[in-house]
């Protein structure tokens, strides 16, 4: 749930954009699912519709959202980061279950990548 704080500096297009990354982020919103129309979502939070237009054309700029036409808008998501973030998880996951502490875990990864200056 989108939330606008009319007290904060914040302007209400930067909040609208930080809160739909951040539901995203947290899987609270998926690739595929379609967002409210501009004039629905701006009249659900009080906001002019240009307002929302901008936050979700900056989005859009990011590759976090794909507006299609009268289709609608739709989260395309940040695949990568949470790919990455999932495999994270399961090597930590992993690690932890070899008895390695996490220093051991991570200079595995930094040789994994090609990016370890350490001996060892």
């Amino acid at each position: 749930m989108i939330t606008i704080d009319t007290t904060a500096a914040e302007p209400p297009y930067d909040q609208v954009k930080r809160q739909l990354s951040a539901m995203v982020a947290a899987g609270e919103l998926q690739p595929g699912d379609k967002l409210p129309t501009v004039r629905r979502l701006a009249d659900d939070l009080g906001l002019a519709p240009n307002t929302v237009a901008r936050a979700y054309r900056e989005l859009e700029a990011t590759g976090l959202l794909d507006t299609r036409g009268r289709a609608g808008t739709f989260v395309t998501g940040d695949q990568a980061s949470r790919a990455a973030r999932q495999a994270a998880a399961a090597y930590a996951e992993q690690a932890r279950s070899l008895g390695l502490s996490p220093s051991e875990a991570l200079l595995l990864v930094e040789r994994a990548l090609g990016s370890s200056t350490l001996q060892g």
